[in-house]
């Protein structure tokens, strides 16, 4: 019951994680169109937006590998679920049985009478 529990309690916070980022995500796409329009409007011809955008997306970056990881690389949910995975084809599957297998003898035999082709082998050139 503790470990469902604990599993609960990791799920929710990386769910709190992610949640946190688009809202940091969201907040840097809605202030770069404001920096952008400010500068636009304020001094025209001299561009400075990209300034403090740049320092913010360090920071949105920093952010993003602190939640989802490096991409490509080997962070811990990312080992979890190919363990997981790799487990998964390791386990051994039940052999399936063929339908012939499970047919009844009249089945088969009808099988193989339906199979037979319908020429004689002399007329065959």
């Amino acid at each position: 019951m503790g470990e469902i529990k604990s599993e609960y309690n990791k799920a929710r916070k990386r769910v709190k994680a992610k949640k946190e980022f688009y809202q940091h995500l969201t907040s840097y796409v809605v202030m770069g169109i404001f920096f952008f329009l400010l500068n636009a409007v304020t001094s025209f011809g001299i561009w400075w937006f990209y300034w403090p955008l740049l320092g913010w997306g360090i920071g949105l970056a920093f952010h993003y590998f602190d939640v989802f990881g490096f991409p490509g690389t080997s962070s811990p949910d990312w080992e979890e679920k190919a363990i997981a995975a790799e487990l998964e084809r390791m386990r051994p599957r039940p052999k399936t049985e063929e339908p012939a297998e499970q047919m009844e003898l009249r089945e088969l035999q009808k099988e193989r009478t339906e199979r037979r082709p319908r020429w004689d082998d002399s007329e065959l050139v």
